[in-house]
Parts: structure tokens; sequence; C-alpha cells
């Protein structure tokens, strides 16, 4: 709260300099973090060097501090100057699948800044949907929620996500959710990730061949030339029905975007806990 509050109060260039004395803290103060961060770099690309995996994990939390000074400022940020922190690339590949009539499902990852962009989109564009989990502390989690919905977004908890879903797909609305999360066993299928497989859920591809929407990668991609996010949508994808193979296109198409920002994918996560049967773990 109280991190929030301070960059809150300051003006945007000391906010984000305190803002990555927080990131900082946070990596001195976590430090299995920044070490499954190096554990990741180490199995995905084994060729780099030590002292570029270090430099690519302190990209990462330089990546944290601007998520953090975007989500303080969401108050103050509107529709008079959202453009100050993002513009849009790809706009079109939205309105060609709104067209369709069949709602879109943006296909979205801890890469960049994925709160500001579901934000910023309701803003410039108009408000969408975007699925969450509670968060286990409950202050903090009212307080991410009251933020998340400031600029008129619609809030779906993942206990009754597939119902809001499909309803609001079928009134031709978007829906934001994170992809790139580890899933269970008996929520995913293997799938490559950087050459190693990585356990990702079949949900979301079941969803969009149930309802027949539309999937469109998007991610807000900081530019350090503009100084500012760059709030990207690709070309539409139509899942096939084979959730597998759907799943896998999707993956294979995040690992691209990944591989051209790479300091900003929260490689910092155990993305890869779950291990196919008789496999032991990659953080032990």
């Amino acid at each position: 709260m109280f991190v929030v509050t301070s960059l809150a109060a300051l003006p945007r260039s000391a906010a984000e300099s305190l803002a990555r004395g927080y990131a900082r803290l946070l990596d001195c103060a976590i430090p299995r973090l920044r070490g499954v961060g190096m554990r990741n770099l180490e199995f995905t690309m084994p060729s780099m060097t030590g002292p570029a995996r270090r430099d690519l994990i302190d990209g990462v939390f330089r990546s944290i501090a601007r998520v953090l000074v975007a989500f303080a400022k969401m108050p103050s940020i509107s529709k008079s100057n959202v453009a100050e922190w993002i513009r849009y690339e790809g706009y079109e590949h939205f309105e060609e699948a709104r067209r369709r009539g069949r709602g879109v499902l943006f296909a979205t990852a801890h890469l960049g800044n994925w709160e500001l962009s579901a934000f910023a989109h309701a803003l410039l564009s108009r408000p969408m949907h975007v699925m969450v989990r509670p968060l286990d502390n409950p202050r903090i989690d009212q307080l991410v929620e009251t933020r998340r919905a400031l600029s008129g977004n619609g809030l779906i908890q993942k206990k009754d996500f597939l119902r809001s879903i499909l309803k609001a797909l079928k009134d031709n609305e978007a829906v934001g959710v994170l992809i790139d999360q580890n899933a269970s066993l008996d929520e995913g299928v293997f799938v490559d990730l950087f050459g190693v497989p990585a356990c990702c859920g079949t949900g979301f591809a079941k969803l969009a061949a149930h309802s027949g929407a539309a999937i469109i990668p998007g991610f807000a991609l900081w530019s350090e030339s503009e100084k500012k996010y760059i709030l990207r949508f690709y070309p539409p994808i139509y899942a096939t029905g084979d959730a597998a193979e759907d799943t896998r296109v999707l993956h294979r198409h995040l690992e691209t975007v990944i591989r051209a920002y790479p300091d900003q994918w929260l490689w910092i996560h155990r993305r890869w806990k779950t291990r196919p049967p008789g496999e032991s773990s990659l953080y032990d």
C-alpha cells in the first residue's frame, strides 16, 4: 500500500526513479526471485553467458518498476493524457475481429505492462473484461481490483469465469486472459517453450473454439526510444477445435514476442514448475 501511495504522490520522473529503487529492494529482499530467473535462463538459453543472464534479469526488475509506476498512476490517467503513456499498433486487427460479431479473446501474458494494456484499451477504445485471480492479501486485492476497474473494465473472477466469459463473447465484447501461467497436469498439455516442455492450460483454446471468438495476441511493450508503451495487437488467430494444437500455436507466437522483448517478460516466476510424469523438478 505504501509503495503505491508513494509513487502516486510523486511526479512521473521522480516516481520512476523511486520505483527502480523499490525493484532493487525487492531483488535484494527476495533473492529466490533472481535465482528462479537465472535458472530459467540457464535451461532455456544455455548459450547465454552468466553476465548476459544477470543483465537480462536486471532488465526484468526495471520492467517491474515501470509496471509499478503505471499502476500507481492509474487514478490520474484519463482519456486526456493516456497518449502520454501508450499508443496503439495493429488496432485494425481488433476491428477486424469485432466485425465478425463473435467476441474477441485477448491472449496476453506477463510481458511488458499487462496492467496498463487493459486499462488503457478501455480509455482509447472501449471497456473490456479481464479475468482475475484473487490475491492472498485482501487489502492488496481490493486495491488492485479497484484500480483495474477505474477505466470502466469489468472483472471476471476465476470461480465463475466460464459463464461470464461466454456471455461477454456472445455480446461481441472483448475478454483479456493471461495465458503464460503454469498449469497442472489435469488442466494442460506440454508445449515446447524455449525448447523445454511447459505445461500450458488448454481452457483458453477450448473457449475460443466453443464460442467462435477471434483470438488477438496483444501486449503493451515498452519502447525506450519513445518513452512509452506500444499496445501491439497481432493478426487474429482462429481456433481449430484441436485444443492441444491451438495451445501450441498460441505459445509459439508468445515465445516469438518474448524473444523480441526478453527483458520485459517475468522470467522470475517458475513457469516450468509442472513436469511430465517421472521427470524431476527443474527448480530443486
